[in-house]
């Protein structure tokens, strides 16, 4: 597997039953190759059990997990018997996609970044041109003008919030 990367091999496909060591093995890859790594899950099941243990295998990288910010989604449907249309209809979970959005980060800012993801991973952030033109980089120590701070997150659509009461 190693000598299939390092040569180019553009997707390595790791397979095996259940409690045979891909994860170990997966480990090994990842730590030997020093390359940024995306990782198909089939369901966030299993996808949040790869992210816990590779998270364990690697304290200091940037593992990330991306799948589908959807808490609920049922499609748009027609019943032709009974004439009846149910409309598309979605909750997304803004935590998930704070953590979406933290993946996506990653993969720009540090090379050690492993992104644990479902198959949903397919349906992105969009272009990464496109998501680097809509992020405004804030570091600590860094000074900003309270209007320029402002103007920059309004343009990335966020809205200011009532002031909060302590």
């Amino acid at each position: 597997l190693v000598a299939d990367v390092q040569s180019g091999v553009p997707r390595v496909v790791l397979k095996g039953a259940t409690g045979t060591g891909k994860t170990f093995v997966l480990a090994n890859l990842i730590a030997r190759t020093n390359r940024p790594t995306l990782i198909v899950a089939p369901n966030k099941v299993l996808a949040a059990q790869l992210y816990t243990e590779l998270r364990s295998f690697f304290p200091t990288n940037a593992v990330t997990i991306f799948f589908s910010h959807f808490d609920f989604y049922r499609p748009e449907s027609y019943a032709p018997v009974s004439q009846n249309y149910v409309e598309k209809a979605s909750q997304t979970n803004p935590k998930i996609d704070a953590l979406r959005h933290e993946a996506t980060r990653s993969l720009f800012e540090r090379r050690d970044t492993i992104v644990v993801a479902t198959v949903s991973c397919i349906y992105g952030l969009g272009m990464p041109a496109e998501y680097l033109d809509r992020a405004t980089a804030l570091s600590v120590g860094q000074r900003w003008r309270a209007a320029d701070l402002l103007a920059a997150l309004r343009e990335m659509r966020y809205e200011r919030a009532a002031a909060v009461q302590s």
